[in-house]
């Protein structure tokens, strides 16, 4: 019944709102993972109220979640119990009285410049799929693409004589972004050396998995743990650090936050201004650690 209930969400988000696959797929996680906890209680999705909801928000603070990361979660249920009371299976909302999460200040975790070029030196560009891993890397630095971004990558979004592509993001929008001459150049050895090889029927993704299809983002995430690892680098990696790395590094270097919003494609300024934050600290640690009355 709770399979079913959640398969009828998913099929109204694709009818009604046309939400792109990764979008379901958060969603699709998010509660199955909430009916299996349910699930352990002797409960159902269906029978669920506000407090044993708000036991289960209290179970994912106690699982280390990020605040972040809860609030999605919630936002993701109250719309799942939403589409249950227009489709008249509830008579009463469950998450009425669901309060979120607090945000604090969320400061994201980077790579600093000497780990950045471990991690993009680490694939072995003598391989074939290392020159493809070695060419993802350099370009996600180079342009703080998000990882779905990265992957969707068509080569008509791609010019590289005049150094920029153009990626479509959160919200359908497009945006341009400048490529730095070290990503234009393993992007080019890719093209002209391995993409031939891996590509078995005519494709125009950027970024072909070894079978031929679509690079995902899960595969890719995998690939930058262990290139990290490699590198000796053990901090929580993702490939959403060199995208916050990039914005990070760029600020540090004097880049005006405008130019960074616009590249990163952040709609609110605001959402950019987080890594001003990160910088100012930078600062204030390395005056700590190097001035005398620090």
């Amino acid at each position: 019944m709770s399979r079913a209930l959640i398969d009828s969400f998913l099929e109204y988000l694709v009818a009604e709102r046309s939400s792109p696959d990764n979008t379901l797929q958060s969603y699709g996680t998010d509660l199955e993972d909430l009916n299996s906890w349910l699930e352990g209680k002797g409960l159902s999705l269906i029978r669920a109220d506000g407090n044993t909801l708000a036991d289960y928000t209290s179970h994912c603070r106690d699982k280390g979640l990020k605040t972040t990361s809860i609030g999605r979660r919630l936002s993701t249920i109250r719309q799942f119990y939403r589409f249950l009371l227009e489709e008249e299976l509830l008579t009463a909302d469950p998450t009425r009285d669901l309060a979120s999460p607090k945000r604090g200040a969320y400061l994201p975790e980077v790579l600093n410049p000497e780990e950045v070029e471990r991690l993009l030196n680490s694939p072995d560009v003598n391989a074939v799929l290392g020159i493809r891993d070695k060419a993802m890397l350099e370009l996600l630095y180079a342009t703080g693409l998000r990882v779905s971004e990265l992957t969707g990558l068509r080569l008509h979004n791609l010019n590289p004589h005049a150094g920029y592509l153009i990626c479509r993001g959160k919200g359908d929008k497009e945006r341009l972004v400048p490529i730095g001459e070290s990503a234009l150049f393993w992007v080019g050895e890719y093209l002209k050396t391995v993409r031939p090889l891996l590509i078995k029927k005519p494709t125009d993704i950027l970024f072909c998995s070894r079978r031929g299809g679509r690079m995902t983002r899960q595969n890719f995430w995998y690939a930058v743990k262990r290139y990290a690892r490699d590198a000796g680098i053990f901090k929580h990696i993702s490939p959403h650090m060199l995208r916050h790395s990039f914005a990070t590094h760029l600020l540090a270097g004097g880049a005006d936050l405008r130019s960074v919003q616009m590249m990163l494609g952040h709609a609110d300024i605001a959402t950019t201004q987080v890594y001003t934050h990160i910088s100012s600290k930078r600062l204030k640690e390395v005056h700590t650690h190097y001035h005398p009355r620090g």
